[in-house]
């Protein structure tokens, strides 16, 4: 079982009310470990922080120069996103690239996560369609990639399909591990989520962040990905998000990317390392970037000038039903604990 060290309070008042504990791993593309917390060798789900190295998967075989895809498009099929305008025109002009449609799209529909988009979609009596999934950039380009391999759009969600097999393959490489049946699970969008270690996950990271260690041609890939979510943080998430926020205020010092069940995964670009944290109790979202910023300082990957910009992030508000804050989710202070 992934067991990790309490890292986060929830404080409500003067008091923690409770606590969230975290699992999590720093290391270089050697697998050299800096930082851990908890059990880092249990295999766990990665979910959606494997976005940019699936996204890779797609560059590799060649989609971004078949399709003359930009860095929007890039960042987009590497992004858990919020349904916002800009996200749904760079979904639906890779379909349009690729000559696909949203009905192609096999990863369902719920409404945009960004509020503001949500009510625009209900204030104009329009349901949500696959286009408003937060992981519908990433299943356009796998139909791109279903493209460029020549393998049908039908069925394009299976651990058998071709598309998928490349994936897997580039997800292997990156974390020097095998991915057989007991290690592969359904994404909440329905493509295979694997599991490996929050070492194996730092490394992907690490090489996301140095290119090292890689072949030549996964290298470029990777590079091409990085560059376009640094190049267009808004498209890995939107506005308000910690993705898009940690990657403007770090200035293209650390390519970012969170996943499901409390993930987040960092591409440490000065220092070379790769961060994986997860927080164990897996629904606590709100755990997520208090926990990942202080990992980040401890590691210097930020600056003291850096963490005003970042505060609404480092100290999550909790706000009762009439919007008053009265307490916060913050990384865990023990001499603050009474």
């Amino acid at each position: 079982m992934l067991s990790g060290v309490p890292a986060v309070a929830v404080t409500r008042g003067s008091r923690v009310e409770s606590i969230h504990n975290v699992a999590a791993c720093a290391c270089d593309v050697r697998g050299k470990v800096v930082l851990a917390l908890g059990t880092i060798d249990e295999p766990f789900y990665l979910r959606s922080a494997a976005k940019p190295f699936i996204a890779a998967a797609g560059v590799l075989a060649g989609v971004a120069d078949r399709f003359a895809l930009d860095d929007r498009e890039l960042a987009v099929m590497s992004a858990s996103h919020g349904g916002e305008p800009f996200h749904i025109a760079a979904v639906e002009s890779i379909l349009s690239k690729i000559g696909a449609t949203v009905d192609d799209l096999a990863c369902g529909a719920h409404p945009p996560s960004y509020e503001p988009a949500a009510a625009a979609l209900a204030a104009r009596a329009q349901a949500p369609t696959a286009l408003h999934n937060n992981c519908s950039g990433k299943h356009a380009g796998i139909l791109a990639l279903c493209r460029v391999l020549g393998a049908p759009l039908a069925g394009y969600l299976e651990a058998a399909h071709p598309a998928q097999r490349t994936i897997l393959a580039m997800c292997e490489r990156v974390s020097d591990d095998t991915f057989g049946p007991d290690r592969l699970g359904v994404d909440g969008c329905g493509i295979p989520a694997y599991a490996t270690s929050l070492r194996n996950a730092a490394r992907s990271f690490a090489r996301l962040a140095t290119l090292e260690a890689l072949d030549d041609a996964d290298a470029a890939a990777l590079l091409r990905v990085r560059t376009a979510m640094i190049a267009q943080p808004a498209y890995v998430a939107g506005t308000g998000r910690f993705d898009t926020d940690l990657m403007r205020v770090a200035a293209g010092a650390i390519a970012c990317k969170a996943g499901a069940e409390g993930v987040h995964g960092d591409a440490l670009l000065d220092s070379g390392l790769g961060l994986v944290l997860k927080v164990v109790d897996g629904g606590a979202r709100r755990a997520v970037s208090p926990a990942a910023i202080a990992l980040l300082g401890q590691l210097g990957a930020l600056e003291a000038a850096q963490a005003p910009a970042l505060d609404a992030h480092a100290h999550v508000p909790i706000k009762n039903v009439a919007g008053r804050t009265v307490g916060y989710v913050t990384a865990w202070e023990p001499s603050a604990i009474r």
